[in-house]
């Protein structure tokens, strides 16, 4: 009888660890089209960055939903086809997304072109930071509980979307404040540095190799 009651337990902590993969992946997306439209609309390179991160962390995610189905299923298993394919396509993304953040982050200072309003940059940015924080407090706790290696490192994962959370805030309020020249170029650059380390991270998981902040 105990047994079966471990046992349910623990169906429930990775029902919920799946449930936090998927409000993830969903949250990605929706922020993805929020932040691009408003980041074409205003003009701000910074938040249009962000919202292409977005995107790539939905297929990111996608791979860490497939991993908690493993990890729930056969608790011992390694990466499947899926999980593999997901971080190399994940990293080719961020890779590209640094191409196109490069260029048109130096198109903008050879222009002096400035983002015409900053406001929903600002917004945006405070959402996120609150996701995130929620997310990762909620996935450490799964993964305390279920003793997950990768449940926790899942969470730290969300760390880096918190950190770029914080870049577009604090580029968006400074613009929003006191319009400050070339802050949003300042701001593409962060997003610039983390997708570069997030793609190379991601690469480094699809052949096997353990990093400290990322899971799958």
């Amino acid at each position: 009888m105990e047994k079966k009651e471990v046992r349910k337990q623990l169906d429930r902590l990775y029902n919920w660890a799946l449930g936090l993969a998927i409000i993830t992946v969903v949250y990605n997306i929706a922020e993805g089209l929020v932040a691009t439209y408003f980041g074409i609309q205003d003009e701000t390179l910074t938040l249009f960055g962000f919202g292409l991160d977005s995107f790539v962390e939905t297929v990111s995610a996608l791979g860490v939903t497939q991993m908690f189905l493993r990890i729930k299923n056969n608790p011992g298993s390694n990466k499947g086809p899926f999980e593999i394919r997901a971080l190399q396509i994940t990293g080719w993304c961020f890779y590209v997304l640094v191409v196109i953040l490069s260029a048109s982050a130096i198109y903008n200072v050879i222009k002096g072109h400035q983002p015409t309003s900053t406001t929903a940059g600002v917004i945006i940015g405070l959402i996120s930071i609150l996701t995130m924080w929620l997310l990762i407090r909620a996935k450490i706790s799964v993964g305390t509980k279920l003793n997950s290696a990768p449940i926790i490192a899942d969470a730290k994962c969300n760390q880096v979307c918190l950190y770029m959370s914080v870049i577009l805030l604090v580029a968006s309020g400074l613009w929003e404040l006191w319009e400050i020249p070339y802050i949003d170029i300042v701001g593409t650059a962060g997003i610039v540095y983390f997708s570069i380390k997030e793609g190379r991270e991601a690469f480094q998981k699809s052949r096997g190799i353990d990093c400290d902040d990322c899971s799958v």
